[in-house]
């Protein structure tokens, strides 16, 4: 596709404008609306639903504060009780702490009630999964999938949600590696990873632990590249969207202005915008060149952008907008993947593929949202040269 000069009519998808001065993130959350299937969630497989990707989509909307009736009815679709009983568990053999957590932090942004979610105090039920250490445990015949992500998000959650208890938050703290940062996995020595600590950083700063809090922060800036971006610890793997997202949102709240401003040029630099084909302007790539996963990437990088702890994103004051980005001047178009931005699959692709999504939720993945793995699904290349001609012909009837 290079070579190829677009048309100067925008096409503009139904309900969607054009916002003069629209910023990156309310583009990103234009294009990741238009990204829901049936208009109120995200799948990982056709016909098969992402109730934690949905989770981050609408955390993501109210973050940028747009879409608010999207993330209305992604928030409706959550809460439906056989959506929220296979997404965490049915409160007695099964339940598993981060889905309750995240799915708590949904309905404490959307100024729902977490404790009557879909038929489910959200509460109580995390409450029910503490041990007498503090830890969050899952209730499961399957291996406990709880780790540093999904205490870091139930601090967070039952923080919002009237005060998390003090074990919960001594364990939290108590987590902590030599070197300042948090870990991910529990159970095995102590190894710093930038998700955990990001997502560890805003639920300390949100209850007051700041010791903590600044030296996390200070072992999340060391390891901050040149580029601005930051990478999990993963072999082989490179600075990408999601953890960079996370990160920026705890140097934002930790005082590190220059860093979290850095990592928000990095995550700009990766927005589609109109040398892209139509079908992904606005999202956020993983990394540069790599469409696959662009709906977490986008839903993860877009707070990070705002600058906006997860224990403060609300949909208080969201619009109902869906921007765009406007190329309304005549471009002519790179060389960039066309993706199917209905599915989103990948683990914000560093090259692993995580445990599909079941019954119970599989492990936090590295960007610290659970994602079902799956097959990218075809290329847009035909199809964007058909709704170039076909632009080209509707504005040829117009004159």
């Amino acid at each position: 596709m290079t070579g190829v000069t677009a048309v100067a009519l925008v096409f503009t998808p139904l309900g969607a404008a054009a916002q003069t001065g629209a910023t990156a993130d309310d583009t990103a959350a234009g294009w990741l609306a238009r990204q829901l299937v049936d208009g109120d969630h995200v799948e990982s497989a056709p016909a098969t639903p992402d109730f934690d990707g949905t989770a981050d989509v609408v955390l993501a909307l109210d973050a940028a504060g747009v879409a608010s009736d999207a993330a209305t009815k992604a928030a409706a679709f959550l809460a439906e009780p056989d959506t929220v009983l296979e997404y965490v568990g049915d409160g007695a053999a099964e339940s598993y702490a981060g889905p309750l957590a995240k799915l708590a932090l949904v309905a404490e942004s959307r100024g729902l009630d977490p404790k009557s979610f879909g038929e489910v105090d959200l509460v109580t039920a995390l409450g029910a999964l503490q041990a007498p250490s503090g830890r969050f445990v899952d209730a499961s015949a399957q291996p406990d999938q709880s780790d540093g992500l999904s205490q870091a998000l139930a601090v967070l959650a039952l923080e919002r949600a009237g005060g998390a208890p003090a074990k919960a938050v001594d364990f939290l703290v108590a987590s902590a590696c030599q070197d300042g940062g948090f870990p991910a996995a529990l159970d095995t020595p102590c190894v710093s990873d930038v998700d955990a600590t990001a997502v560890a950083i805003q639920a300390l700063v949100a209850v007051g632990r700041t010791d903590a809090a600044t030296a996390g922060v200070t072992w999340l800036v060391g390891k901050q590249s040149a580029a601005g971006g930051f990478k999990t610890n993963l072999p082989d793997a490179s600075d990408n969207a999601g953890s960079t997202g996370l990160a920026a949102q705890a140097l934002r709240v930790g005082g590190k202005a220059a860093e979290a401003d850095k990592a928000v040029a990095f995550l700009t630099a990766l927005q589609q915008g109109c040398t892209a084909v139509e079908a992904v302007r606005g999202a956020i790539f993983s990394s540069q060149g790599q469409a696959a996963g662009a709906v977490s990437a986008t839903s993860l990088a877009i707070p990070g952008i705002v600058g906006i702890s997860y224990a403060k994103v609300s949909a208080v004051g969201a619009n109902n907008t869906l921007p765009i980005v406007d190329c309304t001047t005549p471009t002519t178009s790179s060389t960039t993947a066309a993706i199917n931005p209905i599915v989103n699959p990948g683990d914000n692709n560093n090259g692993v593929s995580p445990a599909p999504q079941g019954g119970k939720a599989p492990a936090l993945a590295a960007t610290g949202i659970y994602r079902p793995s799956v097959a990218w699904l075809g290329v847009l290349l035909l199809l964007s040269g058909t709704a170039l001609v076909a632009l080209a012909r509707r504005r040829a009837s117009t004159r």
